[in-house]
């Protein structure tokens, strides 16, 4: 073998061991989505969600690298075929991954998981798609036809189960109301599918054109307590400083202090960050339309069911138990607390965007 074929092998089993941990981690996001869903465990079910996003980035890598295969080796014959299916394969497990996550989101919506007959056909259904998911991911990665032939055959009979499904939700005394539903429900996910895919195209036109990439996406976060005196406060102010780029942060409480804690004024002041002209506010003075357009929503005091009546679908909640707000004279106190949630920011910062992050 010349050292340009040993290059070249060498570069295929990179892309192929990529494409495999990427297939390990949506079969994981499926898994952890169907479970939140049987279960009722809506933690699980927003980790699902925000772990998405490496799904997405890994995607957009497995693109680049396949692209400069292409470039440096100009592959033909059995590479050239392999190079086109993993591209292929690349996109079909990142909307695997979205599909889970839609899965998710509809988990963390109910108010409690399925009962009944419908508990048992989700359970069934489930471990058969989890079952095709599984073997049609080590089809690919070994390679073998007779087995992609085979798990192929499972697609007809989870047709037929999927068609008994809906069978029996029609025919429940309100299936009117059942069927309209689902009716609306298919008219704007398709609606939605097409938009997204207007805008992708027009994405695709400017970087054809100009060579525009598309920019880096900038995430919405909002951190809430009981007052909006201290913790959220803290929490808005270092986002905004250490993670400008990558997000736009609001903070409220459930209701708003008189003002906000001169020791967290001064400790921040201390550190370049001006606070003076800041007033703490509620939630009663946020639109729906600017809670709902959030990404993430912050608690660090108590679960955010508790300040919202109602979880926005396409917002993730997550819960950060900071403890009490420090005493007056307690320096080391609000050091430490500015330590732990710089940490937590930075963990969710990263997760959303990646690592380097500004």
């Amino acid at each position: 073998m010349s050292h340009l074929e040993e290059r070249l092998e060498n570069d295929l089993n990179k892309i192929r061991n990529r494409v495999e941990k990427q297939a390990e981690l949506v079969e994981t996001a499926v898994t952890n989505a169907v479970h939140a869903l049987q279960t009722g465990n809506k933690k699980l079910a927003y980790a699902t969600v925000l772990n998405d996003l490496p799904i997405n980035r890994t995607m957009r890598e497995i693109d680049n690298i396949c692209h400069k295969f292409i470039a440096i080796h100009l592959p033909s014959g059995s590479h050239l075929r392999l190079l086109s299916s993993v591209i292929r394969v690349n996109v079909e497990l990142e909307r695997v991954g979205d599909y889970a996550v839609t899965i998710a989101r509809e988990a963390a919506q109910l108010s409690k998981p399925p009962e009944g007959n419908m508990a048992r056909e989700l359970e069934r259904m489930a471990s058969e798609t989890q079952l095709m998911l599984r073997q049609s991911i080590r089809a690919f990665n070994d390679l073998n036809a007779e087995m992609g032939r085979s798990t192929k055959l499972l697609a007809d009979q989870m047709e037929n189960n999927l068609d008994s499904v809906y069978t029996e939700m029609m025919a429940n005394q309100d299936r009117g109301k059942v069927k309209d539903i689902l009716a609306v429900f298919v008219v704007f996910t398709q609606l939605k599918r097409v938009a997204d895919q207007a805008k992708n195209l027009c994405e695709d036109a400017i970087f054809a054109s100009t060579g525009e990439q598309k920019a880096p996406k900038v995430y919405k976060v909002l951190f809430i307590d009981e007052d909006n005196g201290c913790k959220s406060q803290m929490a808005e102010a270092i986002a905004r400083r250490n993670y400008p780029e990558s997000g736009e942060y609001l903070s409220a409480g459930r209701q708003a202090a008189a003002s906000l804690n001169p020791n967290l004024v001064s400790f921040l002041e201390n550190r370049g960050q001006n606070l003076s002209n800041v007033q703490p506010s509620s939630l009663a003075d946020l639109t729906e339309r600017t809670i709902s357009d959030q990404y993430v929503i912050v608690s660090l005091e108590g679960e955010v069911s508790s300040y919202l009546p109602e979880i926005p679908f396409h917002c993730t909640a997550l819960e950060w138990d900071m403890g009490p707000v420090p005493e007056a004279d307690d320096e080391q106190g609000f050091e430490n607390l500015y330590r732990a949630i710089s940490l937590q920011v930075k963990d969710l910062i990263e997760l959303l965007r990646g690592e380097g992050a500004s």
